[in-house]
């Protein structure tokens, strides 16, 4: 089991910002930026490559939230980014998958280097 199902499941304590039956948010344990969250889907979806029909409800609703939860932080009127890492090469650590957000302090321009 990854460690956000065991996040998600109680077994591994996080400091949650928001969570609902179908997603859950907290704080990164090794935050980028003054804030940085990650949001989740409950059910293990191990990137956005295997993303079925079946999950559109899931993850329309996750994205939708991202607002709302950055409102919470209150890093909305100021901005924020959300990154989603995919695969090796994309960056992804836990094959979770999980939107970043960040915020607090400018971020920075984006660059592929």
């Amino acid at each position: 089991m990854c460690v956000f199902c065991k996040i998600v499941k109680g077994e591994i304590p996080a400091k949650v910002v928001y969570e609902d039956d179908l997603i859950m948010a907290f704080h990164d344990i090794r935050p980028q930026r003054k804030v940085h969250v990650l949001v989740i889907p409950k059910k293990h979806i191990e990137s956005l490559n295997h993303l079925t029909e079946e999950d559109k409800e899931i993850m329309g609703h996750l994205v939708v939230k991202i607002p709302e939860i950055a409102k919470r932080l209150g890093i909305a009127e100021d901005g924020y980014r959300v990154i989603v890492n995919t695969g090796n090469h994309g960056g992804q650590e836990i094959y979770h998958i999980h939107f970043h957000i960040l915020g607090g302090e400018p971020v920075g321009p984006m660059t592929c280097s």
